[in-house]
């Protein structure tokens, strides 16, 4: 009995590790209150527990964790803010939102610029990195590891009325809602996975068809925020599909393909600095 909650114990601690950073040493300490709720009958002390945890965890994401991760040298990217905001709330509660400050104040700049050429325009952002430690994977990326990467939603239009939408994007996550080659394009997914690259489309075999709304890509706000993005010295490079970048006449030096062993970039622009 003994061996099977200590199993218990390290696999939530490793899984909340793996998700969060910080939730299993949250995990570990929610537990010192436990004993509290002994004598309680089994569904009491399970809600009582999921209680604590929550409780511990929501009080260290939004108050306790952005003041340690700043002496770390990052920052957490804003939560609601019109200009800059997340795709989803999940990307915040996931500590998933953490970047150099350097980078927060360089694309508060550029969302700025976005404003002014589009009205009510801000920039949607995806998964950036978690709040500690080089070299921590923020899992399934390969290299959001050091506070200097960010992903970030394309814009979209309504399909049937052509208007602008702000901070949507087809899929739930922002992740998986595919904008396709058209005729004559490249399709780097048949060319990566001919070549023994399985992953490079992977999320269109996870994300259920029934889970992406009908959205049309708006590829003259895309196009402007690549350039704006382009043009800043904070970055170094900017990864995208290459027949988006053909089709949007983008010129080559930041902006390069990503390489086979990674995934397609046809749902999301990744920037580094």
């Amino acid at each position: 009995m003994l061996v099977l909650k200590l199993i218990k114990i390290i696999f939530f601690s490793v899984l909340f590790t793996l998700i969060t950073q910080v939730g299993g040493i949250i995990y570990l300490c929610s537990r010192i209150f436990y004993f509290a709720f002994k004598k309680f009958p089994f569904h009491k002390r399970i809600f009582y527990k999921t209680g604590v945890f929550l409780s511990l965890y929501l009080i260290a994401t939004f108050y306790i964790i952005p003041i340690l991760a700043e002496k770390n040298g990052r920052v957490p990217l804003p939560i609601s803010a019109e200009k800059l905001k997340p795709l989803t709330i999940w990307t915040c509660l996931l500590n998933r939102h953490y970047v150099k400050p350097e980078m927060k104040t360089m694309l508060e700049e550029v969302s700025e610029r976005m404003k002014n050429k589009y009205p009510e325009t801000g920039i949607t952002y995806l998964d950036a990195n978690f709040p500690f430690f080089n070299g921590f994977p923020l899992l399934p990326h390969l290299s959001h590891e050091d506070g200097k990467k960010l992903d970030l939603s394309f814009y979209y239009l309504d399909e049937e009325t052509g208007e602008q939408l702000h901070h949507k994007a087809p899929s739930p996550v922002g992740y998986g809602g595919f904008e396709l080659p058209q005729k004559g394009e490249q399709n780097m997914t048949d060319i990566c996975e001919q070549k023994g690259y399985w992953q490079y489309g992977i999320l269109g075999h996870i994300i259920p068809d029934w889970a992406i709304s009908s959205m049309k890509f708006d590829e003259k706000r895309t196009k402007k925020l690549i350039i704006e993005l382009s043009r800043r010295i904070e970055i170094k490079k900017i990864f995208i599909e290459p027949n988006l970048q053909k089709r949007m006449g983008l010129k080559r030096g930041k902006i390069r393909f990503h390489g086979c062993h990674a995934v397609r970039h046809d749902d999301h622009i990744h920037i580094e600095m």
